[in-house]
């Protein structure tokens, strides 16, 4: 069954429109008609099937039908990752979408080699993602911020993987053993690692755990990805049964 996140209450009966976009994928890439069923979800009412009401040249209206599925969430888990080449930042958004992460944090360090991000198309690619992959919310995508303010805002009691390449940093797995579930974070580098002072200031923190990816550099798509599927073996919700 489709599936398409909105803005909108679901309710018993809801009468939806949608957008423009959606009018059109769903019209005319799926050729989807009056009567068609099709699962709606909105991050806070779980999932609702809802019928076709009308096809029009504006607009597709739907009618919300009955509750499939309440709403649930993953584990509490941001990425927080450095700009990189857009190419690699979206995979990253889309990956982390389908591997769980809650936020998408945008940070710039010193060795940052991108200067600029576009959040609202990486938004649509992470709404895109979590109507693919069947979670029920759609994760943020923030605005750049440079790692020392992030650092300086950082929400008490969030624990933070920080990927460190430059070694002498236990594997993921071994730093993780004796960790608990909870609000995590997980932080990956530029391209270029990160800086010296950088790696002082994270490794000093108390709330942060470093760890290593394995013997070789990764790209930062290909740890964000590694790190990730990592510590949802170790605390995350891998063991919770798939959605029928």
């Amino acid at each position: 069954m489709i599936r398409l996140f909105i803005p909108h209450d679901l309710g018993p009966g809801a009468e939806l429109a949608l957008d423009r976009g959606q009018s059109h994928y769903l019209a005319s890439v799926m050729r989807q008609g009056v009567g068609d069923e099709i699962a709606l979800f909105n991050g806070r009412d779980g999932e609702w099937r809802a019928t076709v009401t009308a096809v029009t040249k504006r607009a597709v209206g739907l009618r919300a039908e009955a509750p499939m599925r309440p709403q649930a969430s993953g584990p509490d888990l941001d990425l927080v990752v450095a700009l990189v080449k857009r190419g690699r930042l979206e995979t990253i958004v889309e990956k982390a979408t389908e591997l769980g992460a809650r936020r998408v944090r945008l940070t710039v360090t010193e060795r940052t080699n991108a200067d600029r991000a576009r959040p609202e198309r990486l938004a649509a690619i992470a709404t895109e993602a979590a109507e693919q992959t069947g979670r029920l919310d759609v994760p943020q995508v923030t605005e750049p911020l440079k790692l020392g303010k992030l650092i300086e805002g950082w929400e008490p009691g969030r624990r933070l993987l920080f990927c460190d390449e430059a070694g002498g940093a236990p594997t993921v797995l071994e730093a993780l053993k004796a960790e608990e579930p909870g609000p995590w974070a997980i932080l990956i580098g530029p391209e270029g690692g990160f800086s010296p002072g950088e790696r002082q200031m994270l490794r000093a923190l108390p709330y942060a755990v470093a760890a290593s990816l394995g013997p070789r550099i990764l790209r930062a798509d290909t740890a964000a990805i590694s790190a990730l599927t990592l510590w949802q073996a170790a605390l995350g919700d891998w063991t919770v049964a798939a959605a029928p």
